[in-house]
């Protein structure tokens, strides 16, 4: 069977895979898994539960929630708010984990359930697959005063917005920025954390109603951004995904600064303030190759994971490295964070521009990008993408062509049915070719 959790918890259509009776009883086996742990042991229980607007969050809240409490757990409700914000606030609330219902830049009817460790930190594999293991095992319930209780914080985006400003280096007064939230979690707290710090806020994707989150905006749909920026004359442009732990960024010029862009910006303004432990910024294997060549001029070392930021952030926690991320766009800065947080990367790349003085487009000039073409492959099977010799003779055949200014990837996506064709080279025209030969082989090798 496959495993319930993907790269970034349990995703999947809302109320047809993510069912309240699964949020459930993941929320009890959770609340087992980290009991027998040692995990509360000495006091009682305490967990936050947060949610992006999405019309279904409403009745998983509600499912999480019950779960908990029948479980003993004492449950802190924290409304709408982004990702990060809930991991914050796990911190913030000494609570002993924290609950994240959201499906990120996936669409409206798709939901998802991600847990947090005390600390603020994304739970091991290990951890995981002991709460799928658990799922609907027989348990003895607590009763009278060992049942948990369930309360609402009132406050949680404002205690988030006030860390998010105290982060930050330097004003951006003068600074007038079109700002995409998405329909979001990130449609109070974003604005309210930009303007607090002097920036002139044009927003978009600013009136979430629980069923358009990602519906034509955001981080994965830049065209109205672009446009926005400029129509308005911006500086620049930031757009979030739905839960908003990812960012990408827009020049004046209306082009796309991408997450590997923002990362090799904010790693030479790191290096500058002598804050970047060990010169070492830490990307994934899909960082562009553009990317890795770059630091490598700039004098900085590149440690690359597994694609997902919750591998990025291991590699940091082991290294003791400040910044990582992925291109498109989780950005983690570890002095101030604990997981990719969209809101924070956002607001410290428009302290460099706002202190350098620099337009976007100059300081992300650093890097020069090669080109890079990304084809999705749906109805196939996933699972064998490492194991068809078919595909794995193509692949090498590819790789062979491309030389050594260009590279090829499949990745089997973690949230969704499909393989990802990743091909860079050193024009467009030939990243375009081999990648569309590429995913024929993946549908033709993989398909059912």
């Amino acid at each position: 069977m496959a495993r319930l959790f993907g790269t970034d918890g349990v995703r999947g259509l809302a109320n047809r895979e993510v069912t309240a009776e699964l949020a459930l009883d993941l929320s009890v086996a959770a609340a087992h898994v980290l009991a027998e742990r040692g995990e509360f042991a000495g006091h009682r229980p305490s967990a936050v539960i947060g949610r992006d607007p999405r019309a279904s969050g409403e009745f998983l809240e509600a499912a999480v929630a019950a779960g908990l409490a029948s479980a003993g757990v004492d449950v802190v409700r924290l409304g709408v708010l982004p990702t990060p914000a809930v991991a914050y606030l796990t911190i913030a609330l000494e609570a002993d984990f924290g609950v994240m219902l959201s499906a990120s830049h996936n669409p409206a009817p798709d939901n998802g359930i991600k847990f947090f460790a005390r600390g603020g930190l994304k739970l091991d594999d290990e951890v995981e697959d002991a709460i799928e293991a658990r799922l609907k095992e027989p348990w003895e319930r607590p009763v009278g005063d060992g049942i948990g209780r369930i309360t609402d914080l009132a406050d949680g985006v404002e205690r988030y917005v006030d860390y998010l400003v105290g982060t930050v280096p330097n004003r951006l007064d003068g600074l007038r920025v079109v700002l995409d939230t998405a329909h979001g979690a990130a449609s109070i707290a974003a604005p309210a954390a930009l303007r607090r710090l002097g920036a002139e806020v044009i927003t978009i994707g600013d009136a979430p109603d629980g069923l358009n989150i990602n519906d034509g905006c955001g981080s994965t749909q830049l065209e109205l951004l672009r446009a926005k920026v400029v129509e308005h004359e911006a500086d620049l442009g930031v757009a979030h995904d739905g839960d908003a732990d990812r960012m990408l960024a827009v020049d004046s010029a209306g082009e796309v600064v991408d997450g590997d862009q923002v990362m090799a910006i904010l790693a030479l303004a790191l290096r500058e303030r002598g804050a970047l432990a060990e010169d070492t910024v830490v990307a994934t294997v899909m960082a562009n190759l553009g990317f890795k060549i770059a630091m490598e001029r700039a004098g900085l070392n590149v440690v690359q994971t597994a694609v997902g930021d919750r591998y990025v952030l291991e590699a940091m926690r082991e290294g003791g490295f400040v910044l990582g991320g992925e291109q498109s766009g989780h950005i983690i800065m570890h002095e101030y964070a604990t997981t990719g947080d969209g809101i924070l990367a956002g607001l410290h790349l428009l302290a460099r521009v706002a202190e350098s003085g620099k337009p976007l487009t100059e300081l992300a000039a650093v890097m020069r990008k090669l080109p890079q073409v990304m084809v999705n492959v749906r109805g196939v099977d996933k699972s064998r993408v490492g194991s068809s010799i078919e595909l794995a003779d193509a692949v090498s055949a590819a790789e062979l062509e491309l030389g050594e200014r260009g590279r090829v990837l499949l990745r089997p996506s973690g949230t969704e049915p499909l393989v990802r064709v990743m091909v860079e080279a050193e024009s467009q025209e030939k990243a375009d070719l081999v990648a569309h030969r590429l995913a024929g082989v993946v549908s033709s090798a993989l398909g059912s």
